[in-house]
């Protein structure tokens, strides 16, 4: 239902899944083993994959800590977005690159919760996307020494405002990694 015309397909986003990014990340091989399995049943479905590689001073572009995680392979033929900001859309070809393959439904997933993922889920929702969280697909670091809540809390946290956003003409909402249903959303 996004407010985007003649955008009748879904991607999905993989967010900043870099091994700088993910590193101490909160139950890291869990979240990407489920986000390796997504990115397969996307293909499976024909449901483009769009991959998002941040940059930034302790990820400077092609070090080993800007790499995408071993675990995740990028195929050719699949975008890659470069951002140097939380919000993948800002300053970037998302917004082209989701045109291009008709989306308006974007299936989110990567890291980091408090960052760059709300950012993404925002920037896209607001730009009229329809945009769900995969609930279990999503991860951050430990910052409780900087003040913020556990890392389980803020997954937690986003969760659950993020199944209870709306907007006129949009849905947004969270599911679990085994209930994203491919099929029925892909381009077909």
């Amino acid at each position: 239902m996004s407010t985007l015309t003649d955008r009748p397909h879904t991607a999905l986003l993989v967010v900043d899944v870099q091994n700088g990014v993910v590193a101490e990340a909160h139950d890291r091989d869990r979240v990407v083993a489920t986000i390796a399995v997504l990115v397969e049943r996307a293909r499976a479905a024909g449901v483009p994959v769009v991959w998002v590689q941040h940059r930034a001073d302790d990820l400077p572009a092609g070090s080993e800590p800007w790499q995408i995680v071993p675990e995740l392979t990028r195929r050719d033929d699949e975008p890659l977005v470069h951002k140097t900001y939380g919000d993948s859309f800002e300053d970037t070809d998302l917004e082209r690159v989701l045109a291009d393959a008709r989306v308006g439904r974007l299936v989110v997933t990567g890291a980091q919760t408090d960052a760059c993922i709300r950012s993404t889920l925002h920037g896209g929702f607001t730009r009229g996307y329809d945009a769900v969280l995969v609930a279990d697909a999503h991860t951050t670091e430990d910052l409780s020494a900087y003040g913020a809540p556990p890392p389980a809390q803020v997954i937690a946290h986003t969760n659950l405002y993020w199944g209870f956003q709306s907007a006129p003409g949009r849905t947004a909402g969270t599911v679990d990694a085994a209930d994203v249903d491919f099929a029925t959303t892909g381009t077909a």
